[in-house]
Formats: structure tokens, sequence, C-alpha cells
């Protein structure tokens, strides 16, 4: 390389003359200094790069470097997570944080960050346990002896597995070999528990004798798994809890139930399809369930453990079990979410989750006609703009052939396509999701439980 690109490479500004530059003054005052040159450091190698893979052309200025830097910085200062608005059907939408905390939960995580009796019995004026937080109230609601919860619900089975048939055969029907999304199953949850599979029955039909054929063959534990995400129609057949614990007890063996997602209310009464409850499936005997703290719970993260005493207290002793638990702050969310249910009459106004679900066809009528003239507004000539009808979805597993109508408004394109308006609502503060079909963006008002924060963002936007 000679002549014009030497020149070229030549002219770009020093990492001390772009670090010493007035326009950096405020980033040098706030920004590590190391962090600071190292930026400089790589914003100047990918030009020298460019310089010389390229037909020569004019280096960057100091300027031009320094803005690229603040730019830089700014991104890494920005939020990574941040609120959005869901409007894409989906009411607890695994990838948008499932459900959305309620008021009360709020206030008690953020109450929580200071310092607080996360593993201190204040009775006793000595250490307690983090799960005296919330083990009594549990046990109140579910009628269980015992209760302890960890940081979600593939973390719940591994336990219960890892502590009661450690090294020993399992016995779960073929039909629930649950995968519960990114490729992850419930049988690697049982491999990696280090317990050894049992496949009893088929994938449609699975009998009893299928369950004391494998108490045979040596299983230790009864495994059923509640579909939760899907469901197997046609010419089928499951055995009844009740049966199988009977089956469990008979033989000493205890029989352990995920309940996957995990309801603590009849949801019946929402016009949804019956889901098994945590309280029917401890009556009926179940020795351990597991559950979902952020599915049809409606509250943070986590997965629950509720059952008999003597295997709690076994799963409770576990190592394992303070590598998976939970943080002070999600005990104390999930403190306040539980409280709701003490008052079942008011669960649907006050926990997010239950007020989407519950919400009437006509409230959802009147709010997408109250926001129209808004994404009208938005939209200008770049589309169609109306209110057409439409179905949501419950989302992350739960309840996978309910829907529930809804409203939707829906923009046709006149130029472009759908995709580009939906891109477009991603960059607004806070960002908008809706979902695109059909060549239309369809926005589902039933998840907007704040209509300002979408007024506010559309106003926000260029037209």
């Amino acid at each position: 390389m000679a002549g014009k690109p030497l020149t070229t490479l030549a002219a770009l500004p020093a990492v001390h003359e772009v670090l010493e530059h007035p326009g950096l003054a405020a980033l040098r005052a706030t920004l590590d200094h190391a962090l600071l040159v190292a930026e400089i450091q790589a914003r100047l190698g990918t030009h020298r790069d460019a310089l010389r893979a390229d037909a020569p052309r004019a280096p960057p200025t100091a300027e031009e470097i320094i803005a690229e830097v603040t730019a830089a910085v700014a991104s890494w200062r920005a939020p990574r997570v941040q609120p959005v608005i869901n409007l894409t059907g989906t009411l607890l939408h695994t990838n948008l944080g499932r459900s959305p905390l309620s008021a009360e939960a709020v206030q008690a995580a953020v109450a929580a960050a200071a310092t607080v009796n996360l593993e201190y019995d204040l009775d006793a004026g000595k250490r307690g346990d983090r799960d005296m937080l919330i083990e009594e109230l549990l046990c109140r609601l579910t009628g269980a002896e015992a209760a302890t919860v960890v940081n979600n619900n593939a973390a719940a089975v591994f336990l219960v597995l890892n502590t009661l048939a450690n090294r020993k055969r399992v016995a779960v029907s073929r039909g629930e070999l649950v995968e519960i999304g990114d490729s992850f199953r419930m049988p690697d949850i049982i491999v990696k528990s280090g317990c050894r599979m049992l496949e009893v029955g088929t994938t449609n039909r699975t009998h009893l004798k299928d369950y004391a054929e494998a108490l045979d063959a040596g299983a230790a534990l009864l495994l059923k798994v509640h579909t939760s995400n899907y469901r197997i129609q046609g010419f089928t057949k499951e055995v009844p809890l009740a049966k199988l614990v009977e089956l469990g007890r008979k033989n000493k063996v205890p029989v352990v139930v995920d309940l996957g997602s995990g309801a603590l209310v009849d949801l019946a009464r929402f016009g949804l399809p019956g889901e098994p409850t945590v309280q029917d499936t401890v009556r009926a005997g179940a020795d351990v369930v597991t559950f979902s703290g952020d599915k049809l719970l409606g509250g943070p993260q986590a997965g629950f453990i509720v059952g008999r005493a003597e295997w709690i207290k076994r799963i409770k002793r576990n190592p394992m079990k303070r590598a998976l638990r939970c943080d002070k702050l999600r005990l104390a969310a999930l403190e306040a979410t539980l409280r709701a249910y003490l008052s079942p009459a008011t669960v649907a106004q006050t926990l997010p989750a239950y007020r989407m679900i519950g919400r009437s066809l006509a409230e959802i009528e009147d709010l997408a006609r109250a926001m129209l003239p808004h994404v009208e507004r938005w939209a200008g000539e770049r589309a169609r703009v109306e209110v057409v009808n439409g179905e949501s979805q419950i989302g992350s597993g739960s309840l996978p052939e309910a829907v529930l109508p809804t409203r939707l408004i829906a923009l046709t394109p006149r130029a472009g396509d759908a995709d580009e308006l939906a891109r477009e609502l991603r960059q607004f503060t806070p960002p908008v999701i809706g979902r695109v079909h059909g060549g239309k963006l369809l926005l589902d008002l039933r998840a907007l439980l704040e209509p300002e924060t979408l007024v506010a963002a559309l106003a926000g936007a260029k037209p």
C-alpha cells in the first residue's frame, strides 16, 4: 500500500487528540477513563480497517469520532429493560415479561429494596428462614401442609425430582412429556435432575396398570404433568389423580403433579375452559404440587412447591435449594400478589392478568373507539384505520385452546407494508408492540390497561 492510502490513514486523528478535545469534556467528567479510551480506540480501529479496505476517501474528523463515541455511550446508558405497550393479542406474552404486576406488588418490591427482614425472625430476634415470608400464606390459600418457592417452575420440578428420586426411576406418561418453549423439555429436566425417566402408556392413552407396571419396574416417583400448553384430543385416556394417589400411597411412592401455569381461581368465572386449581390438586391427595408464579397466578417469575410436610421438609434441605432461591424483591412481590387471593371477589380488579382476561367485549369496543382517532392521526394517509373483530389468547403456555373475543384496530397500508408501520411503532416511547397478519397491522386493545400511555406515545411520534 503506497501513496494516497497511507496519507489517508495518517490523517486519522490520534487517540489523545479525540480524548483531549473540548467536545469530549462532558464524557471525560462522567465516564470511566478506561472505558472512554477503549471506545475511542474501537471507533478509530473500525475506520482504519474501512480505509484500508475501501477506495481512498477522507478520514473522519475528531468531531465525527466524538459524535460516534457520544452516541455509543448514550446507547450503553439507555435501559435495556423498558416498559412496552402490549397490543399483540397475547395477554401473558413470554417475550414481553408474561404477567404485569399489580400496583401492590410493585410497591412491595420497591419497599423491599431497602434493608428488610429477609432471613430475620422479628419475634425471636434471631436468624429466620426466608420461606417464612410466604409459606403460611401459600398454605392457607392452597390447603397444603407446607410450601417453599424457587426462581421458576422448571427449577421447582428439577428440585423436587432431584430430592425425591435422584438416581432412581420416575414414571411419567408419554402424553405428558411437555416442551415449555425454546426446546426446553420435561425429559431434559428429569435427566438433569439425576433421575431416570420411565415412560408409561402411549401418547394418547395411559392406564392405571401402566403406572402399576412402572412401580414393579422400580419407579420411585409417579409424575403427572398437566398439559397446560397443548391438548391431545380424540381417542384419549388419562388416569384420574385420585386413582394415581391411591396407587402411590399403597406402594409408599410420592405422587408429584406439575401444574405448569397453575391457577388459584376457577377460570370458568371468566368464561374460560376449566383448569385444575392448585387447591383441587392438593385436595385430591397429591404429595407435591409445582406451579408458576408469573402466568395465571399473575405475579413475578417463581416456581412454587406445595404439599405434604414430610416431602417439603426434605426438599428444603437439598443444597440446590440455595442456588435456586428467590431474592427479597421477588418474595415481596409474591407476597403482595398472593394476598390478593385472600379476597377472591376482587382478584379481577386487583391483578392485571385477570383485569385483562375479565374485560367485557363492550368495554374493549369503547376503548377501541376512543383510541381510533389517535391512531388515525398518527397513520395519516399511509393506512386505512378501522375497528374490527378479533380474538385474544392467554399465552405463556396457558389454556392453548382458549380464545377471548376482542376488538382490534386494524391498519391496512395504502403504501408500503404493515411491517414498516409495526417497525415504526416499536420506536415509540414506550415501544408499541402489535402483530402483523394478512397484510394488516393489528392492535388488540384487551391488554391496554392504561390508555393514556398509548395516547402519549402516539402524540409524541413524528407523523
